[in-house]
């Protein structure tokens, strides 16, 4: 184990290949699982649901980059929770960072196989979703500045393809659609609708999991974190805006493929070209897919290699340098959830984790400011306090939401966790160090040398 601990991840990321994963990692959420949200919330109450949404992922980022600049460590909020409050609140985070990326996963994997059977209606959803867990998985192992080459094309393929889609409908844009039930379950809905809307953002901060692999962390992090958030932002609402007053959004609110749906009410049967468009549609969901597994996979990395979890999943292959046991036991879980959850369900644990660690990293920032005043900030959370904090109260209210309309998932979620808590306590594993950053530059020299 001393030689796999030697092996370290290569420093070979650029701010294009930042933006390329922020967006990568989030842009399938463009593609579906939003559209469940008209279900709960109707047109103008998920509209609201994502405007409270987007507020809390914009104070997020910028406070997040705090975090990710100070402490450029692959373990993101697991790391800095460590640092803040202990071992106890880093397994914590820890857990609930595996929780967002490893759900998402397969959450997307349903989706790749509802496109593709959409174009081949012979080949069964599960199948196919299983398919791309498997080659992704190797795809991951090959090497990150290969991954992240692959994820730039891909993402730069699904952004023109949702412009092309927002051109192709806008014409066809009526408000009186738009505004059809508009809130039918009132401001029930809009909070019944949250865990949709975070659908548009999630996984974002993914781009903290290849902290360690960035060339001149503390200066290109923040440059990949903004932009690639601006991206989103302009995706998100022209998407959503722009289906919702193309026809009845009932038509569209409870299926995995809802935009070559919109293409196909937008033009009328214009099957050949409609096919094209599912078929460059499954780009967006690639790139959120393979972004997902390589957040999860540096997440086990981390975990693992500060004994967290097993040691072996620490290991780093000597060819690539990548964490080919993390990211294998990363797709053994999302086959596992294909054979047992809905993506419905898998969405909804996926952003049940992900608020959580919102919740998780943005204590430990207010900690950090108190207890490392001299901490080097390159990036500073702007108009501090008042970013983290209503990103801490959006994130706060949005998990009881979530948590109100879905309890039996809540109790599943709270449920792994505790049984998370005991099983590491009474190995003693919570009292294990975190990997120092110290040791680990040292390991890069004696590595390159």
């Amino acid at each position: 184990m001393e030689n796999a601990n030697r092996e370290t991840l290569k420093r070979v990321l650029k701010p294009v290949h930042l933006w390329a994963i922020a967006v990568g990692l989030v842009i399938s959420g463009d593609y579906f699982g939003w559209n469940l949200g008209w279900n709960t919330s109707g047109t103008i109450g998920f509209l609201i649901a994502t405007l409270i949404v987007t507020v809390m992922y914009v104070t997020f980022v910028f406070s997040y980059t705090e975090l990710t600049t100070a402490i450029p460590h692959a373990g993101g909020a697991f790391a800095y929770a460590y640092r803040a409050m202990g071992p106890l609140a880093g397994l914590i985070a820890g857990y609930a960072t595996l929780i967002d990326f490893l759900f998402a996963t397969p959450a997307i994997a349903f989706a790749l196989g509802a496109y593709l059977h959409f174009l081949f209606p012979v080949v069964p959803v599960l199948v196919s979703a299983l398919f791309f867990n498997v080659v992704f998985i190797g795809i991951n192992i090959l090497g990150v500045k290969e991954s992240a080459a692959f994820a730039l094309i891909v993402t730069l393929l699904a952004v023109a393809e949702l412009l092309l889609f927002m051109g192709i409908v806008a014409p066809h844009f009526k408000m009186t659609n738009y505004v059809s039930e508009p809130m039918p379950y009132g401001w029930a809905g809009v909070f019944a609708g949250l865990p949709f809307a975070v659908w548009f953002y999630l996984a974002i901060e993914g781009v903290a999991m290849v902290a360690e692999e960035v060339k001149e962390p503390k200066r290109n992090i923040p440059k990949g974190y903004i932009t690639g958030l601006a991206t989103l932002v302009f995706l998100t609402f022209g998407v959503m805006i722009f289906t919702g007053g193309l026809t009845d959004w009932h038509k569209l609110s409870s299926i995995d493929y809802p935009l070559p749906k919109a293409i196909t009410i937008a033009l009328g049967n214009a099957g050949s070209f409609v096919k094209i468009f599912a078929g460059v549609g499954l780009f967006g969901l690639v790139a959120s897919f393979h972004g997902t597994i390589l957040a999860s996979s540096r997440q086990v990395f981390a975990m693992a290699r500060s004994g967290y979890l097993p040691r072996f999943l620490s290991g780093i292959s000597h060819r690539f340098k990548t964490p080919h046991w993390a990211i294998i036991i990363g797709g053994v879980i999302s086959f596992i959830a294909l054979f047992t959850g809905t993506t419905g369900q898998v969405v909804i644990l996926s952003v049940m984790g992900a608020v959580f660690m919102y919740m998780m990293s943005m204590v430990s920032l207010f900690i950090l400011r108190k207890k490392e005043p001299g901490l080097d900030r390159p990036f500073a959370s702007p108009l501090y306090p008042v970013f983290p904090a209503i990103a801490l109260l959006i994130s706060t209210v949005t998990l009881f939401a979530i948590i109100w309309f879905n309890f039996m998932l809540g109790l599943l979620f709270f449920g792994g966790l505790g049984v998370f808590i005991l099983i590491f306590v009474a190995m003693g594993k919570h009292r294990v160090s975190i990997k120092d950053d110290v040791l680990l530059e040292r390991a890069e020299v004696i590595t390159a040398s």
